[in-house]
């Protein structure tokens, strides 16, 4: 296990997807409580589809999409608040409506402009590869607030969570404070669209303030224990998604989903007096999880995998001093190639894709046999797993230019995709 996270924290984006993860984990959690004690719960997913139509114009528009999403996104929080105090029509529609039409007025921007692009799906379910380094810093910056002014406000939105009516008559002013709730769920909920996509982000607010009160009455023991759980699912759920390519956002709700059922069965067995039969149960699935979760290579080989092709790859090439002498293992074509710049042969392991800096129209590594390690070579367009020592023979403008050393060369079937533009 300690080689996998070894693994996964080597590469930069992953990195950037797990801080902006955690923080986003401990908003959503903080805020959660409060929503789902208040039944403001839905309005979470209504944001998120907010969210998703302000980023499709903003994509149409050519703008920065957290520039334009933020904005309309507390703007909706402050609507939907409105609505649902001051309306004949109620909250949950309230909600209905807005999310409905933001949603559609997304899908049709989208379809009359970039169409369903990999941008767009990212948005939609979430991906651990969608974080730049100004939206961590970015993020960073909003996490703070939204902590700090609950942190600031928690007495006031403790009593207007429980009782706001007999809060009003001590003078409280419920309404501002039900504001600022909207306006720390609007920012967390666009922090969290890259991540865990707008279609699963209220997830993250609902789920671990539903486990918490399985297990705690009160009102601070419960936010605590929401915090760390949307933390410990979040984990668990970006290292499913690392090792089995799946979607990050449907990761994280699957492991929150199974970590509610058991603490609902908990709650459930412990009021008719079987709280040993469950913490047997629970150890069971302990045991099963951690055996399967290191029922992995601990070889120290790093692997290039299907989906995170592109990515990883390039990004060794970005950080080369990371990666030097370590091993890569990777799958793909095989060619040797030779012209007026090089008329000496080379030989590479690639796929068709955008390389490094997005220039090149392949991207994977040149391989060679070193030393008396040299053994012949594959025919050409042949399909391959290779495992290398990264290495460099040379240095240009601060570039350089790296190959695998090889340690193996094994021909295989075909077992992976020619083209990885769309991963």
């Amino acid at each position: 296990m300690i080689e996998i996270l070894s693994e996964m924290f080597s590469y930069t984006f992953l990195v950037r997807a797990v801080i902006v993860g955690a923080l986003v984990s401990v908003c959503a959690a903080l805020l959660g409580v409060s929503l789902v004690l208040k039944r403001y719960s839905m309005i979470g997913y209504g944001l998120s589809n907010v969210g998703f139509g302000s980023l499709a114009v903003a994509m149409a528009l050519g703008l920065a999409p957290l520039s334009v999403a933020i904005p309309l996104v507390i703007a909706a929080a402050f609507l939907l608040l409105r609505l649902s105090e001051n309306s004949k029509i109620n909250g949950d529609a309230a909600v209905a409506i807005v999310a409905t039409a933001s949603l559609a007025l997304g899908v049709i921007v989208i379809s009359m402009t970039t169409g369903m692009n990999t941008d767009v799906c990212n948005y939609l379910f979430g991906s651990i590869l969608a974080m730049k380094k100004t939206d961590v810093y970015l993020s960073i910056a909003l996490s703070i607030i939204v902590m700090f002014l609950f942190i600031l406000f928690y007495n006031k939105l403790f009593a207007i969570t429980f009782d706001e009516t007999f809060t009003k008559t001590g003078g409280v002013k419920a309404g501002v404070y039900n504001m600022i709730i909207a306006l720390l769920t609007a920012l967390t909920i666009v922090l969290g669209m890259r991540i865990m996509g707008a279609l699963l982000i209220s997830s993250l607010i609902i789920f671990p303030a539903l486990s918490s009160m399985r297990l705690f009455k009160k009102f601070r023991s419960v936010t605590i224990c929401s915090a760390v759980i949307s933390i410990v699912c979040f984990f668990i759920g970006i290292v499913i998604s690392y090792l089995y390519a799946t979607p990050t956002g449907a990761s994280v709700v699957f492991v929150n989903i199974i970590v509610f059922a058991l603490f609902w069965a908990y709650d459930f067995l412990r009021r008719g007096h079987m709280f040993k039969k469950l913490a047997a149960a629970s150890a069971v699935i302990i045991v099963m999880f951690v055996s399967v979760s290191c029922a992995r290579d601990t070889d120290g080989v790093i692997q290039i995998r299907e989906r995170y092709f592109t990515e990883q790859v390039n990004n060794v090439y970005l950080n080369p001093d990371e990666y030097m002498g370590k091993t890569i293992k990777l799958e793909g074509i095989f060619t040797m190639e030779q012209n007026e710049y090089w008329p000496d042969p080379y030989y590479m392991v690639y796929r068709n894709g955008p390389g490094c800096c997005g220039v090149d129209g392949v991207v994977g590594f040149e391989v060679s046999w070193t030393g008396n390690k040299r053994q012949k070579y594959p025919k050409d367009d042949s399909w391959v797993e290779a495992v290398g020592t990264v290495s460099k023979y040379g240095e240009d403008d601060g570039f350089q230019f790296l190959y695998l050393d090889l340690q193996s060369l094994t021909v295989l079937q075909k077992r992976g995709r020619e083209d990885v533009s769309g991963l």
